[in-house]
Formats: C-alpha cells, structure tokens, sequence
C-alpha cells in the first residue's frame, strides 16, 4: 500500500475541515503542510511577519465567530506569534495557531531554531497539543478545533515537530475524527431567580459583551431588554449586538464615552452583566454602585465573581439564558408592569445621554488647526454610514476618540485591540476583515506609532488586491504615553514619545498605493471620499492636534506602574 506522511495528514485534515484560509508566513518547519495545501481549496494567505498572520487570524475569528486559523514556523517564528495568541486569549477570540517545530530527533541538540514552545505558550492558550505520531496527525488537528470553538472560545496551539510531519504511515492506520460542539445550555431555575431581582430593583441595568456576541445571541437580548424595559449598554465584541439606535440601549458600556453611562452606573440598584468581564473598564467593579446587587451570566463559571461580589451568579451560555428568561416573563405577563415601572428611570437616562453628549459637541464639530482628534473621529463615523462598512480602530488615543464616537447598528463591524491593548492589531485586522467581505467598505483608524509596528502589511494588502482605507492620526508621536507623563511627572520624555513628521502616505504611494495629506479639517471628508473612489489601498495622513489630552492618557497617568 502506497504510505503518506503526518504532513499529508495533517493538510488533509485541515481540507476536509473547509478551512478557507490560513494566514502565515513560510519557513522550513512547516513547508511539508504547505507541500500539501498547495493547490488545494484551503488558501494560504502570506503576510510580512507573523505577529500580522496572529492579528488577522484573532480578526477573522471575531467576524466568523469559528476558529481562525495561523501557521508559523519554529522558534523565531513561534516568538513573533505570542503577542497575536496573548490577545486573542484575551478577547475570547477561537483561534488554532500551529507550529512548526525542531523534530524529536533533534531535541537538545541545539538545532536551528530549536527552543521549549509548548512550554513558553501554555499560560496564553486553552490548550496546547504536540502531535509526536504522524498517524495520530488528523485527530489532534480535530481536538484543537474543538477546544478552541466551544465553551468560552480561545486561542488553541497545536505544534507538529517536522520530523513527524516527514514520518511515512499507513493510510488504514489514520483516524479522521471531524466533531463540531455547539451548546446552550441554561438553568431555567436561576433565570426565574433573575426575573425576582428584577422585579424587585428599580432602576436595573444590562451589560451584554462577547459572551453574549459569541452566542449568537442578539434576537433573545433584544426580546429581553425589550419585553423587561430595561437599559442596555454592550463593550468589545458586544457593540452593535443590539443597534446604538434602539431607545433601549446607551451604546458602549465605557464610562468615557460621551453619554449617560457613568451616571447610570453610579444610580443602578441591578447590574445584569452578561458574557463580560469586571475588568479595568469598570475600575474593577468600583465604578459601579456599590449598593446594587449583581447579576452575572458567563459560559466560565471561574469568571464570574472577578472583583465584585456577585449576588447572582449563572454559570452558562447567554443565547440560551436569555432564552429561558423572555419565556419567564411571557408566562408569567409581566412586559406591561416591568415597562410602567421602569419607565420614569428609562427616560432619567435618556435625558442625562442628551446631556453627556453635549458636552462633547464642541470637540466633534472642531474647526481647530491641528485638527482635533474628536472631529477626524466624528468625520470618520459619519462617512462610514453604511450598514455593511467595517471600522477598525487602533492606537493608544486614537482607539479612545475612535470609542467615544463610533456609532453602530449590527454587531461585528467594529474592531479594536480589546482589553489586552495591543497595538499594532489594525493593518492586519482590516486586511482580515477585507478578505471576509470584499464587498464592504473598510477603513482603518490609527495611531502614527502603533501604524509604524506592521506597516508592510500595506504591501500585503496592495499585493493581495485588498483596497482598504488607512487614516492615520498624526500627533508626531506616542501621545498616550506621552500626555500621561505630562500629567504624571511634569513632563514628557522625548526619548520613546515623540516621533515627528512623517509622510506615511508618501511612503504608501512609495509601494503602490495612493496617499492623501489633510491638514484642515474640512479636507476631511473629500479625502474619505476620493479614497474610496480610488479603488486602492490608501492611506490619509491627517496631522492632529499633539495637544489634546484624551481621558485614557489621565486615566494612564494615574496607574499603579507611575508611582514611585
């Protein structure tokens, strides 16, 4: 019988699962599975460096909600991946990234590139999985999938040492699993225990985040804060799961964004926190009353609880949860009395939103020169009106202007670094979301210093004909880091915080692309414009005030790192 290899195995496994990309970039290690997946239907997308191939693998499994998927090779490879891993454990995002690695053989050899991988990633990952049997290699290409996509999702690493992957087997000898897990499950007990806290709070609020956009699990919330009248605010992969145009939701949960969520933090007797975690965005539980009773739905029964005292706590998924309580309140009737209720703290709320976003108002429609950061904000947000146009955002303050000011109407069309805060994330991330919806606008909104990190991923997307749009926030430098030491010390360090002019869409046009130069802020829009007409990869320099002080950088200046 004619033999293959685990490499043969391994690609097979990875085309009987449709996976239509996989983003790398190529090396020795890992050459035996590209030997297979050429020509195949699973297309190996080529980036300039592999933190990149991490980043738009974290953002095709945002928008996909199933794994996405990055190959890398062995050792320096590997290291370039962990920032892209370390972010997508953090958002929650289902990711397999596989490895290359030095073949048993050669262990402790000191072979090229040789280095103890599993054992540097392991704390990033929810599993980490070394394939030493080429006959084996189908199995755990099932594993990691199933790992990555089911229960609370993450970043999976699966690695195959090369001489593995070269091992001739008998075909008879290979097992080809293909299982796919999806539940829901909800405890119809705890959510009648919801609808009792409900009815005896007074002006509760609900929190829906990537749990709940993971679950699918828009139609069952709207139904809930709907039929129960209660105040909605979403963060990270949350945002747009119910439109920021429904009376009943206040947009990001962000105590910074302009609107009325601190003020309904600070006056709620009833937080319901679903499938999001008490994190630095809600100074760790301490922004919120702390007199309010908390309610807290997750898939991870370890999360819940995380610096505040929950007085409910749900271990599940949130689609299915929710779905248990709109039954609940349709047994029991109760959508009439909980609306009266409510009523009078639904329209407190509605009239403090008014007034919080009349603060910023100035800020918006700014005619300074250097353009205010709000404005190239509000003028990004206002031109990307389509109900299919994706805005990818990042940067220190730019991710924060861009946060305070984005307005969205469906889930999945807004992506930024999340709560790990890493720059650098948004070439990649607008390539990925691209390639996903050629059809759709997208553009990008960064930093002068986070665009520097993969800038020739503007090469990728000119060479891969993905005509996105770029508009950088010019403030000469890193203004966060920057502004918080002002704040902090009296002063900035030049040295790490200041970068100066430079002609980014100049360097664009450089390798194919198209560059615009706007100093005015009524140059704006017909930059946005003409961009998007070009049919090119462009990139809009826009030189921004490197005054403005944004609420991240004081909130910056104040942490425990600062103190002496």
């Amino acid at each position: 019988m004619e033999m293959i290899t685990g490499a043969q195995v391994a690609a097979q496994a990875l085309i009987d699962r449709k996976i239509p990309h996989i983003f790398s970039l190529s090396g020795g290690h890992i050459t035996p599975i590209y030997q297979f997946l050429e020509g195949s239907d699973v297309k190996i997308f080529d980036t300039r460096h592999e933190q990149s191939a991490l980043f738009m693998a974290e953002a095709w499994g945002k928008l996909t909600r199933k794994a996405g998927v990055a190959m890398v090779t062995a050792g320096p490879g590997f290291t370039n991946a962990l920032t892209g891993v370390a972010s997508a454990h953090f958002s929650n995002t289902p990711l397999v990234l596989i490895a290359g690695c030095v073949g048993l053989d050669n262990k402790e050899r000191m072979d090229l590139q040789d280095m103890p991988q599993e054992a540097v990633i392991k704390p990033m990952v929810k599993r980490t999985l070394v394939c030493q049997k080429a006959e084996r290699a189908a199995e755990y290409v099932d594993m990691a999938f199933r790992i990555a996509e089911s229960g609370r999702p993450g970043p999976v690493y699966l690695e195959f040492p090369v001489d593995v992957l070269n091992t001739p087997v008998d075909p008879a000898a290979v097992k080809k699993p293909g299982t796919s897990v999806s539940a829901h499950p909800a405890d119809p007990d705890r959510a009648a225990e919801l609808i009792q806290l409900i009815q005896s709070a007074n002006n509760p609020i609900a929190i829906a985040g990537t749990g709940a956009y993971q679950s699918g699990a828009g139609d069952e919330l709207k139904t809930f804060i709907e039929s129960a009248n209660i105040p909605l605010f979403t963060s990270l992969s949350g945002r747009g799961l119910i439109s920021d145009t429904h009376p009943l939701c206040f947009e990001g949960a962000i105590a910074i964004r302009p609107g009325c969520g601190f003020a309904a933090f600070l006056e709620t007797d009833l937080i319901i926190v679903l499938g999001t975690r008490i994190s630095l965005f809600y100074l760790f539980g301490d922004i919120f009353n702390p007199a309010a009773k908390i309610a807290q739905v997750d898939i991870c029964p370890e999360e819940i609880g995380r610096n505040r005292t929950v007085d409910l706590p749900i271990p599940g998924d949130v689609k299915g949860f929710l779905a248990a309580c709109n039954q609940v309140i349709a047994k029991e009737n109760l959508s009439s009395t909980l609306g009266e209720k409510f009523a009078p703290w639904v329209e407190k709320l509605h009239q403090a939103h008014k007034e919080g976003k009349t603060q910023s108002e100035k800020d918006w429609h700014s005619d300074n020169i250097p353009i205010h950061p709000m404005r190239l904000a509000r003028e990004v947000d206002l031109y990307m009106d389509k109900a299919d146009d994706i805005v990818v955002a990042d940067g220190g303050d730019t991710t924060t202007w861009m946060g305070m000011t984005r307005t969205l109407t469906s889930a999945g069309q807004y992506l930024d670094y999340g709560i790990f805060g890493s720059l650098a994330a948004g070439l990649p991330s607008a390539n990925a979301a691209k390639l996903l919806y050629p059809d759709s606008r997208v553009l990008l909104v960064t930093g002068d210093g986070s665009v520097g990190f993969n800038f020739m991923e503007f090469e990728t997307a000119i060479r891969k004909n993905l005509p996105i749009v770029v508009v950088i926030s010019n403030d000469l430098g890193w203004g966060m880091i920057r502004h918080s030491q002002e704040i902090r010390i009296g002063h900035a360090i030049e040295e790490g915080t200041y970068i100066g002019r430079v002609d980014y869409h100049k360097m664009v046009e450089a390798i194919g692309g198209k560059g615009f130069f706007v100093e005015d802020p009524k140059d704006i829009r017909p930059a946005l414009e003409a961009a998007f007409a070009s049919g090119k990869v462009c990139c809009i320099n826009v030189m921004t005030d490197p005054t403005t002080v944004s609420p991240a950088s004081m909130a910056l200046a104040n942490v425990g790192a600062y103190k002496a």
